[in-house]
């Protein structure tokens, strides 16, 4: 098999004679058949085409081949967004009256979807730790438990998860574990390769890489046995009515999880990606493997710098020695940490606020992992409803910085802080 850097450039897509070297955009709501009986076996799941675009589409199916060859997996669905296929990757298994476990460290939007919102629906969660120990896991396990989630690295915290100790966990109890790879992605790290079973990624990050689509990807492994616990999972192994009574373990094997959430809930929910931004995420993936590593390089001079300065009190990021997550952090990510980082200044809240309106290059925005540098305050904007005590319950300390580090030179970023800094303390 190619290398990783090999696949980013030629994964997905193979042109043939006289065909367009750039994935061609297939801006087409539904595509035409020559007969009734053609048309009817794609929709009893007897053979693969495509029939209309909520569910597939050709510039779409290129690019998720491309995300699922470099994760590793046997197939892979772009959804609308990231919250989207964190959605899917979960109700593709748990319904009403189940119960799912998840690392209490992970991105506010997937805590308020996987704490507030799917609980309206039924589905029960356990919030733990992410230094948990074995023990403090299968205490929580129950006998509806369906899943453990987790994300590589944490949003807005850049904390490490321990996929591997946690997969065991997980596959000694029956269940299977989903990580969030979008920080890491598939360059710098592969969760199937440290058994997990399900990966989910906010495209819209580091994937696409230059802030102009949000899109989301599920990945699926291919790994778990889902015909060895059937009463746990009876969705992909038993009959299927409302497809002539099909089982998916049993006509799709591997695949069973992903056709399913494909015919079912890209079907229902309809939370599909353009053929657009699937080209915009093809064009990214191109040049994921350049841009990352730098993303990892200059992060760490940031880190390393920031850490030096008598105005900040800490900084996190898993590359820097002494730092809580390092020894994680070269275990599963020895090739760069992105370009995510987190740090806290000196001063209060009012200085935190003269510092980020003096940055000059950086951007003060809610988007995260892309080319430009960019800066977010939770405490003075995602979270300012919260009070200090509130912030810290929710896992965000009330200083909290997260700084993106972008593709500019890190010199200039690192004088676009200093210069910042200096001011805020006049």
């Amino acid at each position: 098999m190619a290398k990783i850097d090999t696949r980013c450039v030629h994964a997905g897509y193979k042109p043939g004679k006289g065909e367009p070297r750039q994935v061609p955009i297939v801006q087409s709501t539904t595509f035409k058949y020559e007969t009734s009986d053609q048309m009817a076996k794609l929709f009893d799941l007897e053979e693969s085409g495509y029939f209309y675009t909520r569910l597939q589409n050709p510039t779409v199916d290129v690019t998720a081949a491309q995300i699922n060859d470099l994760e590793g997996g046997v197939g892979a669905i772009l959804t609308s967004s990231g919250q989207a296929a964190n959605l899917f990757a979960v109700i593709n298994i748990a319904g009403a009256g189940d119960h799912i476990i998840a690392a209490n460290n992970i991105y506010g939007g997937t805590f308020n979807l996987l704490g507030v919102t799917l609980p309206k629906f039924g589905i029960d969660i356990t919030f733990l730790k992410a230094d948990a120990t074995d023990q403090e896991i299968e205490a929580a396990i129950r006998p509806n438990t369906k899943l453990i989630f987790g994300e590589t690295l944490s949003n807005p915290g850049v904390e490490v998860f321990d996929i591997e100790r946690w997969a065991a966990v997980a596959h000694k109890n029956g269940l299977p574990l989903i990580v969030d790879n979008t920080f890491a992605t598939p360059v710098l790290c592969r969760p199937f390769e440290w058994g997990a079973d399900i990966v989910t990624h906010s495209t819209t990050k580091y994937i696409d890489g230059h802030g102009v689509s949000v899109g989301g990807a599920l990945v699926d492994s291919g790994n778990f046995p889902w015909d060895k616990y059937p009463d746990r999972f009876p969705g992909l192994t038993t009959p299927d009515e409302s497809y002539h009574g099909l089982t998916y373990t049993k006509k799709f094997g591997k695949a069973a999880y992903i056709v399913k959430a494909t015919t079912h809930l890209m079907r229902d929910l309809g939370s599909t990606q353009s053929p657009q931004n699937a080209f915009y995420l093809h064009l990214g993936l191109q040049t994921l493997h350049l841009r990352i590593r730098r993303h990892s390089q200059s992060a760490l001079k940031v880190a390393q710098w920031l850490k030096a300065r008598p105005e900040v009190a800490w900084v996190q990021y898993p590359g820097l020695e002494g730092d809580a997550s390092h020894a994680l952090a070269a275990k599963y990510l020895p090739e760069g940490c992105s370009g995510v980082l987190c740090f806290g200044l000196k001063g209060g809240r009012a200085f935190d606020n003269r510092f980020l309106d003096a940055l000059k290059l950086t951007t003060i925005e809610t988007h995260v992992a892309d080319c430009h540098t960019c800066v977010l305050h939770p405490a003075s904007h995602t979270h300012r409803q919260l009070s200090d005590e509130q912030l810290k319950a929710a896992g965000i300390a009330p200083d909290l910085i997260r700084f993106s580090v972008g593709l500019e030179d890190p010199e200039d970023i690192i004088a676009d802080l200093e210069q910042a800094l200096n001011e805020a303390k006049k």
